[in-house]
């Protein structure tokens, strides 16, 4: 029955987020071509992101002890409709208002979820006898396998949709030139096949996109068990001072191991939105045009989602950095590849590869790093996967706020910085953590206690923590 229970939670939420970001992830991946004029779709994500860096300073802790992690995800889960609404009225006004309430909603969101994978985790792993980590790391794995197809759902509806579009045209050569980093600065505009699909497909689209985001929210609200119920309670009751909540994102920054792991969870801002943004802006629309987005980033999203849970449970057996390492060096290649390529339509199939390979990359980057934080700080989840989600939108706001004014050679040569960097301090995270290793929070349904625990060559100390559950 604990199986049971803790899994079916894992798979609402995992759905869930399937649903959300069918919509959130196609909008996404067009926002570069579909609204090109003035760079209007580029910045609504660069807005997008910087007010999850606002309300990752305050709001997850605060919305998370107060409502719980599910009243948490429902409620966020409708700032992500609001923005697909507001692109059905194109026009700055409209994009950047909604751009702003889906940052608002998007680090509570993502921090409850990992709040409440964590907990789910270390609840199972409890009552199987298993380690702690390991269940996590199942848990998260089997999240992403389901999420990250999102990206294949949703893509696939816009490419079948804009499919229909009867003004697709052949790109003539000359205009080729100015794909990929042939021509810096170039204007997105004025390159390649800018025909913009009919306004029926886009609002057509747009509706799709709406109602898988309501049965989203609705599939959440209805199946999701409310596991921290009486925890919130007891804040709530307990009152504690507003100021204590609001600085607990930042306290945490005192903790030395989260700042080393700034430039490895910005890293994961930065590759997204290279692909997101300038891959599907400088070589898919460029060189095939807007209808190819979707086929082109179903292939990221399938490797993505495959490999995900693939490496939930192959690191168990090679470790968290092995597999750090190897997305390393598929990135490192994959930003050669685009530095020296020449996208042609003539070579479709290598137009497919190369977001497939980065979707097996980033389904590492996706799942350890998340795991990662689970594991490095079971007492402060909250404010642990807030700096997460705030730090990782760092990188994707720097990442889009330059996507206009610098070239793409450019942008390559920082992405590639920003890895090294990741990697170099990711290992001495992972040396500390080997050295000292970190308490584990365990829970006890028989005691109905949660305990911490760490093996020592003589054994295990076992500390209590608290009399109920979390």
């Amino acid at each position: 029955m604990h199986i049971d229970r803790n899994l079916k939670n894992v798979l609402v939420v995992s759905f869930g987020f399937l649903f959300l970001f069918t919509a959130y992830g196609g909008l996404q991946s067009l926002q570069s071509s579909l609204n090109a004029q003035d760079g209007m779709g580029v910045a609504s994500l660069s807005v997008i992101y910087a007010s999850i860096i606002l309300s990752s300073m305050f709001l997850p802790p605060i919305l998370i002890k107060n409502l719980g992690c599910k009243w948490t995800i429902v409620g966020s889960m409708g700032c992500y409709v609001a923005y697909s609404l507001g692109n059905f009225f194109p026009g700055w006004p409209a994009l950047m208002a909604t751009s702003v309430i889906l940052g608002l909603g998007g680090s509570p969101l993502w921090s409850a979820k990992c709040t409440y994978l964590t907990t789910c985790g270390n609840q199972q792993a409890a009552r199987d006898g298993k380690k702690g980590p390991d269940v996590i790391n199942h848990y998260f794995g089997i999240f992403f396998l389901i999420f990250q197809s999102s990206a294949v759902w949703g893509n696939l509806m816009s490419s079948l949709i804009f499919g229909q579009d009867a003004s697709i045209a052949d790109i003539p050569d000359d205009r080729l030139q100015s794909c990929g980093t042939g021509v810096c600065l170039d204007n997105s505009t004025t390159s390649g096949n800018i025909t913009t699909p009919e306004q029926s497909l886009v609002n057509i689209l747009l509706g799709c996109y709406i109602g898988v985001g309501i049965f989203a929210i609705i599939l959440v609200a209805v199946f999701l068990d409310n596991i921290d119920r009486d925890k919130a309670q007891q804040f709530r009751d307990k009152r504690e001072p507003f100021c204590s909540t609001f600085f607990a994102t930042f306290k945490h920054l005192r903790d030395r191991r989260q700042l080393l792991l700034i430039p490895l969870t910005m890293y994961s801002g930065f590759e997204q939105s290279f692909l997101a943004g300038e891959y599907t802006r400088y070589y898919v629309t460029c060189a095939l045009g807007i209808h190819f987005v979707g086929y082109v980033m179903i292939c990221f999203g399938a490797t993505n989602s495959v490999s995900s849970f693939t490496v939930g449970k192959l690191s168990q057996y090679t470790g968290r950095f092995a597999l750090f390492t190897f997305a390393a060096v598929i990135n490192f290649a994959g930003a050669l590849t685009f530095l020296l390529w020449k996208p042609h339509p003539d070579e479709l199939p290598v137009f497919f590869v190369l977001p497939a390979l980065w979707g097996l990359a980033d389904a590492i980057w996706q799942t350890q790093t998340n795991a990662l934080y689970g594991v490095l700080f079971p007492d402060h989840k909250e404010a642990a996967f807030a700096n997460y989600r705030m730090w990782e939108s760092v990188g994707f706001v720097i990442a889009f706020a330059y996507s206009n004014f610098i070239c793409l050679d450019i942008k390559l040569y920082i992405l590639i910085a920003v890895l090294i960097l990741s990697m170099l301090l990711c290992g001495w995270v992972e040396y500390m953590e080997h050295r000292n290793p970190t308490l584990s929070v365990e829970y006890s349904g028989d005691t109905d206690k949660w305990t911490e625990k760490e093996l020592h060559s003589d054994g295990p100390q076992t500390t209590i923590l608290a009399q109920t559950p979390l």
